[in-house]
């Protein structure tokens, strides 16, 4: 079984989730290829994905929305994961699943699970606008993404393959 993990990252944070996500799967037996969101040609060699993004304003980045715009058909054929990175601070801010609008998405590809994971912030890494926006919200920099959360949901997604694409007890 070959699993796409595709993600939309633009400052890496979220590439680095998708990465630790293909690293679980493959311990847990599975070819995995982890792919940038926007390099994505064809879904069809797969038998299973897991698409992300990093969240702004509460919404995916372009290249994931293209990535399921263009494979809408296909990824409705196979399991798919969904994740969304972005939310930032101690607490979190935005706190619920409602700070990502994924509806369309998760319709479109008939999605399993969808779960919205911590991002990180390091200021360095922003332009200029993005900066000013970070000041006017007063988004707190630093890393908050929790890595045995998504270790978890990772292998959460690998016992549903394992028995047959369905989340553990349905």
């Amino acid at each position: 079984m070959t699993v796409l993990v595709a993600a939309a990252s633009k400052h890496g944070a979220t590439a680095e989730i998708a990465d630790a996500i293909g690293r679980t799967l493959e311990r847990a037996g599975f070819d995995v290829v982890v792919e940038n969101a926007a390099e994505v040609t064809a879904v069809k060699p797969y038998t299973a994905a897991v698409i992300g993004s990093g969240a702004y304003a509460g919404h995916w980045l372009k290249a994931a929305r293209e990535l399921v715009d263009q494979h809408e058909a296909e990824l409705a054929q196979i399991p798919v994961w969904l994740f969304s990175s972005g939310p930032l601070g101690n607490p979190l801010k935005p706190q619920d699943e409602e700070a990502v609008n994924v509806d369309g998405i998760i319709e479109m590809t008939k999605a399993v699970d969808h779960r919205v994971f911590a991002g990180a912030l390091d200021r360095d890494k922003l332009s200029f606008a993005e900066r000013a926006i970070i000041r006017a919200v007063r988004a707190e920099d630093g890393d908050f993404r929790d890595w045995d959360d998504i270790e978890a949901w990772a292998r959460e997604i690998a016992a549903a393959l394992q028995s047959g694409g369905k989340p553990a007890g349905s």
